[in-house]
């Protein structure tokens, strides 16, 4: 954190240019039923809040398992991903980003001591840069702090050595929705079952595909900033790895072999000519 906190002055460039650009942010909150205050960092158990590029809070107090009311899903030729938006603002104006960085704009404090002291600190550091997708790497030091916090709290239960921890799995209801804070960002799993417990219908709404929108602009906002003229320089495939590991560090090599991490990127010119090409393999 120490090391992080010296460094990011460093990294102004970064800041300004990866994924720094006004949308909606969307996260769990502490409801205030619990344990947490009304407003704080909860990565299970709460309700969704939407804040806007100037942390200002459009909605709240959202039923996460009402999420179909509030969020929609686009589906786009160029990507196996959906493309959820924010019902209200329609597609794509209503673009928002899931993750530390989002649950970090949309809070109001971690609830535990030393995770939050660093939480306010992060604030007033990006105070003047709330949307650059950069800050997702401090956010999540923030993050790991707290939940370290939580487990030491965990582990000093009474009821951590509780025998009475066997869960008989059948149905009880045939339709339920989970929602969880994933360590990339908000994720939705909704399922439907019949009387035997067989999956009638699923829908699934991952981090990933929360950020999708986000990626896509982020991705163009890098390539409007490196790529000059007619020609893709070798930095340009880093940075697009980069600005991508800034929302999800595992969609760059999760789906490919260890040790390869293929990129592929073509520039265009206005009459769908190929320009230039960059291949990276591994």
């Amino acid at each position: 954190m120490s090391w992080f906190k010296g460094a990011v002055s460093s990294f102004q460039e970064q800041i300004r240019t990866f994924g720094n650009f006004p949308s909606l942010f969307m996260s769990l909150v502490a409801s205030g039923r619990l344990e947490a205050r009304k407003g704080e960092l909860a990565l299970y158990e709460g309700w969704l809040r939407f804040t806007n590029e100037s942390g200002e809070i459009i909605r709240d107090d959202v039923d996460p398992r009402r999420y179909d009311e509030v969020l929609g899903e686009a589906v786009e030729d160029s990507s196996y991903l959906k493309s959820p938006y924010y019902k209200p603002m329609g597609y794509p104006d209503g673009m928002y980003r899931v993750g530390p960085q989002a649950r970090l704009n949309n809070i109001i404090g971690t609830g535990e001591p030393l995770s939050n002291a660093e939480f306010m600190e992060y604030r007033e550091m990006y105070r003047d840069s709330l949307n650059s997708s950069f800050h997702n790497h401090h956010a999540r030091l923030v993050e790991m702090l707290f939940c370290l916090e939580k487990i030491q709290h965990l582990l000093n239960s009474k009821h951590i050595m509780d025998k009475h921890c066997r869960a008989v799995a059948e149905p009880n209801e045939l339709e339920g929705v989970g929602v969880s804070e994933a360590p990339r960002g908000t994720l939705f799993h909704h399922y439907k079952i019949d009387e035997n417990g067989i999956i009638q219908w699923v829908n699934m709404v991952i981090a990933t595909g929360n950020n999708s929108l986000a990626m896509n602009r982020s991705v163009t906002q890098v390539a409007r900033e490196y790529v000059k003229a007619d020609r893709l320089q070798e930095g340009m495939l880093n940075r697009v790895e980069a600005v991508i590991r800034c929302y999800d560090p595992c969609l760059s090599c999760s789906t490919h072999a260890i040790g390869h991490m293929p990129l592929d990127i073509t520039l265009l010119a206005p009459d769908g000519r190929v320009l230039d090409h960059l291949r990276r393999d591994a």
